[in-house]
């Protein structure tokens, strides 16, 4: 008789593989991050390589040939890009990094209150209840502005991982279905079982496509939207702050409010004249994004409720930061789909056993 019952051995089994499992993902999350990206990297650049490889006459219907050509081009562009805008937005950066010291000495003391007050032509009552709600404030302002450093400053410590995506890319735009069979041939998995994992994948490669590609575009739109208003009402360190605060548009949820703040923080410490207009700019253009450029970029490919979504980028924000808020809602989405598709495949199952016990609905 054995000692332990076979399905208390079986279920210790399963958790000790689970651990494993963890410990490795926790231990190699790095790298498994870094592989990640890349995935994201080759569903946005696969569009283009597919296109290029059908040009014949440019590729000769090589895929290795359009991957090549494809990464050419986008370097060529994004070199284009630096050299053009880069030196102007590299100074205006430098001049905000090295300012920013003087202008958190300013926020810490009070006098930005009375310079902004005199300024705007405040009386003296309303300087010092102004400086008076600043002050019980301060620490917690400080505090969330040193935050924000620390989260940018992991961001950039992890500038090789970010190097080295487009070269991970390769493999998955190269030889994407080999990949997949191979993963399939390992798992071993039943007709059904297999059946169900191919509808998944499919329908998470439909969303995550149209996701990445959708980020993008937002945030393309919302740094050109900034830099033009910026530079045309004269904000100081305009340009730097258009192209960070459209970047941030990349990130859900989280990445616009971070970048309204930062926008009317600098704005306010710098004096710029026009804040109340530059609040209804950047509720407008809020509006403009979440109710008419997304909507119809996403095509309805996320089908998340709001307070999912909230719930999702909230939770990844606090176990993995800046990245955990970007991956939450592809995360939850993957999560609906295999839950969704389930559904669909256990009614089926459902429906299909009842046929089999009855024989006039099987005749019918």
């Amino acid at each position: 008789m054995p000692i332990l019952d076979p399905r208390t051995v079986s279920v210790a089994r399963t958790l000790l593989i689970l651990a494993v499992v963890v410990a490795f993902v926790y231990g190699a999350r790095h790298t498994l991050i870094a592989f990640l990206m890349a995935i994201f990297f080759a569903y946005l650049v696969s569009p283009l390589v597919s296109r290029v490889e059908h040009w014949r006459s440019v590729s000769r219907g090589s895929r290795g040939l359009a991957i090549a050509e494809v990464y050419v081009v986008l370097a060529l562009i994004l070199t284009g890009l630096i050299m053009g805008f880069g030196p102007r937005v590299a100074a205006d950066g430098r001049q905000l990094l090295s300012a920013a010291p003087s202008l958190l000495d300013k926020l810490a003391s009070g006098e930005i209150v009375h310079k902004i007050g005199f300024t705007r032509g405040w009386s003296y009552e309303t300087q010092v209840r102004a400086e008076h709600l600043l002050d019980e404030h301060k620490d917690a302002v400080l505090a969330l502005i040193r935050r924000f450093g620390l989260q940018v400053g992991a961001l950039v410590a992890q500038v090789f991982w970010i190097l080295l995506i487009p070269f991970l890319t390769i493999p998955f735009l190269k030889d994407a279905p080999e990949i997949v069979e191979v993963v399939f041939s390992a798992l071993r998995l039943r007709p059904q079982a297999r059946t169900f994992v191919e509808v998944v994948l499919q329908d998470v490669n439909s969303m995550a496509a149209n996701y990445i590609r959708t980020q993008l575009i937002l945030a393309a739109l919302a740094i050109v939207a900034y830099t033009v208003v910026f530079v045309a009402s004269r904000l100081q360190y305009g340009i730097v702050l258009g192209v960070v605060g459209g970047a941030l548009e990349f990130i859900p949820l989280v990445g616009p409010a971070i970048a309204a703040a930062m926008i009317f923080a600098v704005a306010f410490l710098t004096g710029f004249h026009h804040l109340i207009l530059l609040v209804v700019f950047l509720g407008c253009w809020r509006l403009l994004q979440d109710y008419f450029n997304s909507p119809r970029l996403m095509h309805e490919n996320v089908h998340l409720h709001p307070l999912v979504v909230i719930f999702a980028v909230l939770a990844g924000g606090e176990i993995a930061g800046f990245l955990g808020v970007f991956l939450s809602i592809p995360v939850a989405a993957t999560v609906h789909i295999i839950w969704r598709s389930w559904r669909t495949f256990g009614e089926r199952d459902i429906a299909y056993k009842r046929t089999l016990r009855d024989p006039s609905t099987k005749a019918a």
